[in-house]
């Protein structure tokens, strides 16, 4: 396995510049195509006086918002120039609804990290949990200010559930190239995980791996976090945790400390 198409989301935040540049760095390391996509939903109308006057306000407020799809693929081109081929996909629709439909065409979603805006992002940004939670794909979250091309040291953190299977699925690419990988598992029953069988997985697809049992000491997420930044990791492999509560999104522990507290690139999958 490789990937052979990464599709990254673009918006205006301030951060998009750099998470399209580490996109295009790992679509150059794996001869993949990257795709940027952008799209924001044409807002109803307001106090119509008839259906004329509607379809006139949406009409400009469709015009309007195409401009500014127009303007996010001009930063996608200016920030993509390291990829070997590049592709685009803008659209008039909700912005995680059309980066999940367009990942049907993916291998890998690269997005932004969640921060202060994860509860409200802007009308071009992507919130991190319906993306992780509805896409059926690996999904690469980059954390702000976050330039440095990750995947050379790896911390896996091991739970034996389809979460994490997947994760350490999609994530093969980056395993198989890696100088090290660290296969981790925290928490009551942790030698019963099969981290050591994981590990024996990863060495048949040429991985330098190594597994670790730690002692949770706060939570899980805050121990896996110590690891990595003690072993200067620049990658966390996991499975994203979470469930729908109506129109709302919420994570499970573990998922949500390590994408709030982490300055690391993390890949996960649900």
């Amino acid at each position: 396995m490789s990937y052979a198409n990464i599709l990254v989301s673009v918006d205006f935040a301030e951060a998009t510049a750099d998470r399209v540049r580490l996109a295009a760095a790992l679509a150059r390391r794996f001869d993949a195509t990257l795709t940027g996509a952008a799209a924001a939903e044409v807002p109803a109308p307001l106090f119509a006086h008839d259906i004329r006057d509607a379809q006139a306000q949406y009409e400009r407020s469709k015009a309007k918002i195409l401009q500014e799809v127009e303007r996010a693929e001009a930063v996608f081109a200016r920030c993509a120039g390291a990829a070997p081929r590049t592709a685009w996909r803008g659209g008039t629709e909700r912005s995680f609804a059309h980066l999940v439909e367009r990942g049907r065409a993916a291998d890998l979603i690269v997005v932004g990290g969640a921060g202060e805006t994860e509860i409200d992002p802007s009308p071009f940004g992507v919130a991190v949990a319906p993306v992780l939670m509805e896409a059926g794909r690996p999904v690469l979250v980059v954390p702000q200010h976050h330039a440095r091309e990750p995947g050379r040291r790896i911390v896996v953190a091991w739970k034996d559930t389809p979460e994490a299977r997947r994760a350490v699925s999609g994530a093969l690419p980056f395993l198989r190239s890696a100088g090290q990988v660290f296969v981790v598992t925290t928490g009551q029953g942790a030698r019963l995980e099969g981290a050591e069988e994981v590990a024996a997985h990863l060495k048949l697809h040429g991985a330098a791996v190594t597994t670790h049992l730690l002692t949770t000491a706060v939570s899980d997420g805050e121990e896996i976090l110590r690891f990595a930044r003690e072993q200067q990791a620049d990658l966390i492999v996991m499975g994203a945790y979470g469930h729908s509560r109506l129109r709302e999104w919420a994570f499970g522990g573990a998922t949500r400390d390590i994408l709030q507290a982490s300055s690391l690139c993390c890949l996960m999958a649900h």
